[in-house]
């Protein structure tokens, strides 16, 4: 496989490429609350109705509790709607840990830049990045989460951010994402970019970080 020359800066999304996802999962889980139009509104790179404005930080996750609990059956819970949503995420391998550890200890600044929202990030997202004893800030140089920034991929501005936040140069910053349109994003702004596939593919992203020199 051809190597990965001249890169500095790692940029991972985190859904789908760091942590495996299954949104058929969550979908059922949350029709089962009653939640009827949850495949329209669920998508795999971007949501709508209250699961977007929740993901751009529109709304409070109290007010996104609200929002669906209106749709489901008496008597469900915070907790219920948050059980559903969480599964979405369905894994969090510790060889990408030890990948992400490795590459930081190679010399690489490694950034996270994901489609997220409070809900996740601040429940099943944490507690998974606990696995080997330490937290989700211990793997990254620099963090960047829609809910935080009020736009989300494949918006051009969120790379923008992840750039001048963190005074990256784009030719020397590689995006690892699972979407075609935010890997096409990234570069609109002058970054280099993988599609990352499933594992095992041969262009996962365990695969993909082994090129780099």
């Amino acid at each position: 496989m051809e190597k990965i020359e001249g890169v500095r800066n790692l940029v991972f999304d985190l859904g789908g490429v760091i942590i495996d996802l299954r949104r058929e999962n969550a979908v059922e889980a949350l029709e089962s609350l009653g939640i009827a139009d949850a495949g329209e509104l669920l998508g795999l790179y971007r949501q709508e109705g209250p699961f977007l404005q929740l993901e751009i930080g529109e709304i409070s996750p109290a007010q996104f509790f609200d929002a669906l609990r209106a749709q489901c059956r008496p008597g469900t819970a915070d907790a219920d709607i948050e059980k559903a949503f969480n599964a979405f995420l369905v894994g969090l391998p510790v060889e990408r840990l030890r990948m992400l550890r490795d590459l930081r200890g190679r010399g690489f600044r490694v950034f996270a830049l994901s489609n997220t929202n409070a809900v996740m990030f601040n429940s099943w997202i944490r507690r998974a990045f606990q696995s080997e004893g330490l937290g989700v800030e211990d793997y990254f140089d620099g963090i960047v989460a829609s809910f935080r920034e009020g736009v989300c991929k494949p918006d051009p501005e969120i790379f923008r951010i992840v750039l001048r936040r963190y005074g990256l140069k784009g030719v020397e910053t590689l995006m690892l994402d699972d979407s075609e349109a935010n890997c096409a994003a990234a570069r609109s702004v002058g970054m280099r970019a993988e599609c990352v596939g499933l594992p095992g593919s041969g262009s996962d992203v365990i695969a993909i970080t082994g090129r780099l020199v």
